[in-house]
């Protein structure tokens, strides 16, 4: 990187970091420290509720879902506006009036306390996790980039943002969030237009587009109904809808953002955004990933995206049947580029008959191509005895590190920081408030003053910044980390909500049948996750059924004795 990228991104982290500790001012009290004594207005919580969910995973692991898949994974979100207006009638308006701290507080007024302990415990080891997998987004941008070790790029990303986060509570998570949706939005516009700019003359993006349709990339709905197949209509209407619901209705770090809110009003109008803002920000990064492909239908791409893999088999032992792939590479991507101008041609021409020939020729082209990419990846996997490597997280980085100009690769390492810091930050701050409010002030010290809950609760979001940057280390290398944080999610979400339906939803559910329907959604959840080959996003489905129909079982034979 240039030295006018390095001070662009240290000027933009030294300036949120600025921002998050003056923020203390307002969190002098618990209110104040966890929900910003519900002052915020519904357009700044609108943002810090995409913002929550988006994270550097989204510009890292999306991008690369685009260029290796395409548009398909925009199907899981088709449930997202459906879900938002369901939790606007329903749960925003019941945790508001209700003056809770957090969303398990209501189970124990609707329930006991076992039950508020249990889902709450279910949140913490599930959003810890994925608090982890947030940090290692950006750190494998940063150890690629910067050559460092991953371990210590992991804790210069999790230690600042632990800090701001332990002392300015809620209020710094809101507006670093507000700052980072900006600056995400103009860094992938930047980029696009930069793809765009970046093509080779007489290729126009109609025609970049074209070619890359070739491959199936801009085929966006698949109405196939296959339970084994986790980016379809219905997965994302279906499983999408429940994963959706449980996340924004029942995950404390989505419930807190419009707790924050001014009024019930605020709290729906800032679901409401996200509901139709989100799938359209959603198809821009994963269009950008298949502009990265297109890109790299005219231009070199590497063998391999993460260089230091690349280094690792070129000094291995296998290092010549490596070389022999490189050599088949560049062979088949010279014929690749070939075909992909004759597309062109063709296409500008006007003729049918020879764009059907040049897309056939193309297509093969790209399938060699592929074929010799996986090979690699191969290689990869025994020389480094890593089977779960993938090479997808990789690519839009090296793109931006290798092909775009001074200045803008320094306005998109620092949107990703920002990304990250921000997501980690608001993920802190959610763990502490639950960890406070539902284990400690309600189970080990119950009557204290403020002062000894917000030094508690500083403590504990010190102790969750450590947590997460452990699980980081070996998060990195899980596969697509998009898919990596949702796989995570959907083991707890489906669970959390059919508790959540049993306390709404029905007056004949109990306290024991509430209990035991939420340990045996996580049972049937986990039975089936290691029986089948069931998508992930069904998990959230077969969850939320598991508890109803075992809590309703239970609540007919065990009444509740309040």
């Amino acid at each position: 990187m240039h030295i006018v990228d390095w001070l662009i991104v240290a000027a933009y982290l030294v300036w949120i970091v600025y921002d998050g500790l003056r923020r203390t001012t307002g969190a002098s009290a618990v209110e104040g420290y966890f929900l910003a004594n519900r002052s915020l207005p519904w357009w700044a919580v609108g943002l810090t509720v995409m913002a929550t969910q988006m994270s550097a995973i989204t510009l890292v692991g999306t991008t690369g879902q685009g260029y290796a898949d395409g548009m398909r994974f925009v199907q899981f979100y088709f449930g997202l506006p459906l879900a938002m207006i369901i939790l606007s009638v329903t749960l925003v308006p019941f945790f508001y009036r209700a003056k809770v701290y957090t969303a398990y507080e209501y189970l124990e007024r609707r329930f006991d306390v076992r039950t508020r302990t249990l889902a709450s415990l279910l949140f913490l080891v599930s959003r810890g996790l994925q608090a982890g997998v947030i940090i290692a987004a950006p750190a494998v941008i940063l150890s690629i980039v910067l050559g460092f070790d991953l371990t210590l790029t992991i804790v210069a990303i999790g230690l600042p943002t632990t800090i701001y986060t332990m002392f300015g509570g809620v209020q710094a998570v809101t507006w670093t969030d507000v700052k980072q949706m900006v600056v995400i939005v103009a860094g992938m516009t930047a980029v696009v237009i930069a793809l765009v700019l970046g093509l080779p003359d007489g290729v126009g993006v109609g025609d970049a587009l074209s070619v890359a349709g070739i491959t199936g990339r801009l085929g966006t709905i698949d109405f196939r109904f296959d339970l084994n197949e986790t980016y379809t209509f219905w997965s994302g209407l279906l499983g999408g809808l429940f994963l959706m619901l449980g996340y924004f209705g029942c995950d404390q770090s989505q419930v807190q953002r419009y707790l924050t809110a001014k009024s019930v009003d605020a709290g729906r109008h800032s679901l409401m955004m996200s509901a139709f803002v989100k799938i359209p920000l959603q198809a821009l990064i994963l269009l950008t990933g298949i502009l990265v492909f297109a890109f790299y239908l005219f231009q070199t791409p590497p063998l391999l995206f993460n260089p230091v893999h690349d280094a690792d088999v070129r000094a291995s032992a296998r290092a010549s049947e490596y070389a022999e792939l490189d050599t088949a590479f560049q062979r088949v991507l010279e014929a690749r580029r070939t075909a992909a101008y004759e597309v062109v041609t063709a296409r500008q021409a006007g003729d049918p008959t020879a764009v059907s020939a040049a897309r056939a020729a193309f297509a093969e082209q790209q399938l060699d191509a592929d074929a010799i990419r996986e090979q690699a990846v191969s290689l990869v996997r025994k020389v480094t005895g890593d089977e779960a490597y993938t090479d997808v997280n990789y690519v839009f980085p090296t793109f931006v590190t290798t092909q775009l100009p001074i200045g803008l690769v320094g306005l998109i390492i620092a949107a990703i920081f920002a990304a990250a810091m921000s997501s980690i930050a608001a993920e802190l701050n959610s763990l502490s408030t639950a960890t406070v409010i539902d284990m400690y002030r309600r189970h080990i010290c119950t009557d204290a003053t403020d002062r000894h809950y917000l030094r508690v609760s500083k403590m504990v979001t010190g102790f969750w910044g450590v947590f997460a940057s452990i699980v980081a280390v070996y998060a990195a290398n899980l596969g697509s980390l998009i898919e990596v944080v949702n796989r995570f999610g959907s083991f707890f979400y489906g669970s959390l909500l059919g508790v959540f339906i049993l306390a709404v939803g029905t007056r004949r559910a109990t306290a024991p049948g509430a209990l035991w329907g939420l340990v045996g959604g996580m049972v049937a959840v986990t039975y089936v996750a290691s029986t089948s080959s069931i998508s992930f996003l069904w998990l959230n489905v077969v969850g939320a059924l598991a508890v109803f129909v075992v809590g309703m079982a239970v609540s007919l034979v065990w009444p509740s004795t309040k």
